[in-house]
């Protein structure tokens, strides 16, 4: 039976598989081995350029054809190497063997031996999936949350100036501006983007313990740290950690991802406080023909979307919580623990894309309600009380707080008329009354 959307075991290749395809390119394994693919032959052109005494006779117009092995990599060339897996168990293996099938065809035989030269493993591995994480943000992640930031930028410019009653610890609070609220979730998000985008993406080059054991036993006179640097930070975008066991340490991709989680974590921020203000009918919802919001309830239009990124996002950071926890350790030089692991970082990240487009989505369907937010206002007079007693405060009247708690502090409701009965009935000058009496719920929204 051939895998399916139906058939996927996991909802992120199966019920969100359209959601989440972009991320194949950069997560699946074909991905890997492409990658894989990559910096091997990157690794060997960077050999011929050094030049190793052997590789001096190398062809350098070849170079296109070595690269085209990759930049043409199909997933025929994939099951190839999976093929030769079966019989080497050995994923990696694998890699340098089906390149090494391509150095026949193209007549390199003689060379053949410096593919995968001194190298271990996770020299390949340790770069090729750093690399394919760094684009996957770039190319997809990154563009998503801009997205975001885009619809909630243009809610924020719209709204900026409708007042909003705030809640604090449930109750009503000074009054904001709904702009200012959203406007709260962007500089958040975006300061947090900040400082994820300032995390460098570390690789490990540096063989079978980190040392370049093979290499400079083979070539001494050749300074191989420099080697390994030129080719992991200019030729791949990464930055080579100096000092490593058998495989990369992990912290800094650990720093990825809390950031990320973060990030998600600003996001769940945003759908519960949407979530709230839908059921406090502040918004109501564009109604799409056909659709259904209960199997039993027709009225119902239910904020789904805001429930499934919230939803994903603890998929997405638990995962992270994991990887960031995991990774960093490792028994001595290396275990295995790590291999397994690493397999799964683009499970977060489409559980992460998931969630932004189901905020997004949610956010799009918003229909401001400016009825039941004025009326919410009207209804919550007590809030001003905090104003009057400010400038009472500013007069050096005794006891404002007190006298404002006595009025307010019942369970009596509070209305315009009642706060000016209150303030007519202060000691204080005609001026400062009028003053007084110009602040409204509406407008005592502050800066």
């Amino acid at each position: 039976m051939s895998l399916t959307p139906l058939m996927a075991i996991s909802p992120v290749d199966g019920r969100y598989h359209n959601a989440t395809a972009s991320l194949s390119a950069y997560f699946s394994e074909y991905a890997l081995i492409k990658y894989r693919v990559y910096v091997e032959v990157e690794y060997f052109i960077a050999l011929c350029e050094h030049p190793l005494p052997q590789l001096n006779g190398f062809d350098k117009s070849v170079y296109g054809n070595l690269r085209s092995i990759y930049e043409q990599f199909t997933e025929a060339d994939a099951q190839s190497i999976k093929d030769i897996e079966k019989t080497t168990n050995h994923d990696v293996k694998a890699v340098e063997y089906f390149i090494k099938q391509k150095f026949d065809t193209l007549n390199l035989q003689q060379y053949k031996e410096f593919i995968h030269f001194g190298l271990t493993s996770q020299d390949i591995n340790n770069t090729a999936i750093p690399y394919s994480f760094k684009l996957a943000l770039q190319q997809v992640y990154y563009p998503a949350i801009e997205d975001l930031l885009s619809v909630l930028e243009g809610y924020a410019e719209d709204w900026k100036a409708v007042p909003l009653l705030a809640h604090t610890h449930g109750q009503p609070a000074s009054p904001t501006r709904l702009g200012k609220e959203i406007e709260v979730f962007v500089e958040r998000i975006e300061s947090q983007l900040t400082l994820a985008k300032a995390i460098p993406f570390s690789a490990k080059f540096g063989g079978a313990t980190g040392n370049f054991n093979a290499h400079n036993v083979a070539y001494p006179a050749i300074d191989w740290v420099n080697f390994g640097n030129n080719l992991v930070n200019n030729t791949l975008g990464l930055s080579r950690s100096q000092r490593t066991t058998q495989i990369e340490h992990y912290d800094n991709f650990a720093a990825h991802c809390d950031a990320l989680k973060r990030i998600n974590n600003i996001i769940m921020d945003l759908d519960r406080d949407m979530w709230t203000y839908i059921s406090m009918n502040y918004f109501k919802q564009k109604i799409k023909a056909g659709e259904v919001g209960s199997s039993a309830m027709p009225h119902k239009v239910n904020p789904i979307d805001f429930e499934n990124s919230e939803g994903n996002i603890g998929l997405a950071n638990a995962l992270f919580e994991h990887l960031a926890a995991k990774l960093p350790v490792s028994r001595l030089q290396r275990d295995l623990t790590d291999s397994t692991v690493l397999r799964n970082i683009g499970v977060p990240v489409a559980h992460t894309l998931i969630a932004i487009k189901s905020t997004i989505r949610g956010l799009n369907k918003l229909l401001l309600n400016e009825a039941a937010i004025n009326q919410d206002l009207e209804d919550n007079w007590a809030v001003v009380a905090e104003a009057i007693q400010t400038i009472l405060r500013r007069e050096n009247y005794p006891n404002p707080y007190e006298a404002l708690k006595d009025l307010t502090r019942t369970n009596q409701q509070i209305n315009a008329q009642s706060i000016a009965e209150f303030v007519e009935g202060l000691d204080i000058s005609a001026e400062v009354k009028a003053e007084l009496k110009q602040i409204t719920p509406q407008n005592y929204t502050g800066v």
